[in-house]
């Protein structure tokens, strides 16, 4: 195009189908693993993020040449770069002992500068920000869990009655799967005025996999007393 102030809508329909298809692309591998934001939500702001570029590009061409207009086809990017913060804050989660999400607030993050891109003209750059982003949502994925992940900290929940539930047993069943307690807090559930009921342990505790968590929440589940258990 010889103006850079125009744009064909052959061009313009071209931008704003890539921007769907590649902001798709990374939402789909986020929707497979059950994420906040999915297929839809990157669809929609890298198509969004398309747009805003086109339209800081080429919405105003009407202004040109009037007495202090100042073309800045950046402008407006700018800003998409500062709103995203608030979508991408959305996605991410403080769960009593870790925080989940900050993946997907990144590659949200990184989905509107994509669309940014496409929406500029720059179509190689986004196509391969997009091969690069599921390299690392995929590749690093695999290799966090085999070499990473090896010795993850798990929150077992039990509630117990506390006449019938030795803290004894249910240390023994974490030894024989060797795995470490670093950290066990303990409520009494009272019923009545003084007689205690049962009790709530809350126990932090790191197992060498992953896979180990429900086997053992299931043998805590099968212990005489044990009235409940749940592992995050």
């Amino acid at each position: 195009m010889e103006d850079p102030w125009s744009i064909d809508n052959w061009h313009l329909v071209l931008r704003l189908i890539l921007s769907v298809i590649l902001g798709g692309l990374i939402g789909f591998e986020r929707e497979r693993k059950n994420h906040a934001a999915g297929l839809r939500t990157h669809i929609l702001v890298c198509l969004g993020s398309s747009l805003i570029m086109i339209l800081s590009i080429y919405g105003f061409t009407d202004f040109i040449g009037q007495p202090n207009v100042n073309r800045d086809p950046a402008r407006l990017a700018a800003q998409a770069i500062t709103g995203i913060g608030f979508l991408g804050a959305g996605t991410i989660m403080f769960t009593g002992k870790s925080i989940t999400g900050l993946t997907t607030a990144a590659s949200l993050w990184v989905v509107m500068a994509i669309g940014l891109a496409v929406g500029a003209g720059f179509y190689f750059p986004a196509v391969i920000s997009v091969l690069l982003v599921l390299l690392v949502l995929w590749g690093l994925n695999i290799v966090e869990k085999r070499y990473v992940n090896l010795m993850k900290e798990h929150l077992f929940t039990l509630t117990v009655d506390s006449d019938l539930v030795a803290t004894e047993q249910i240390e023994m069943i974490f030894r024989q799967r060797e795995a470490k307690i670093l950290r066990i807090h303990f409520d009494e559930l009272v019923e009545g005025i003084h007689s205690v009921a049962s009790i709530r342990m809350r126990m932090s505790v790191r197992l060498s996999r992953t896979e180990l968590a429900l086997p053992i929440a299931e043998e805590l589940r099968r212990m005489a007393g044990v009235t409940s258990v749940s592992v995050e």
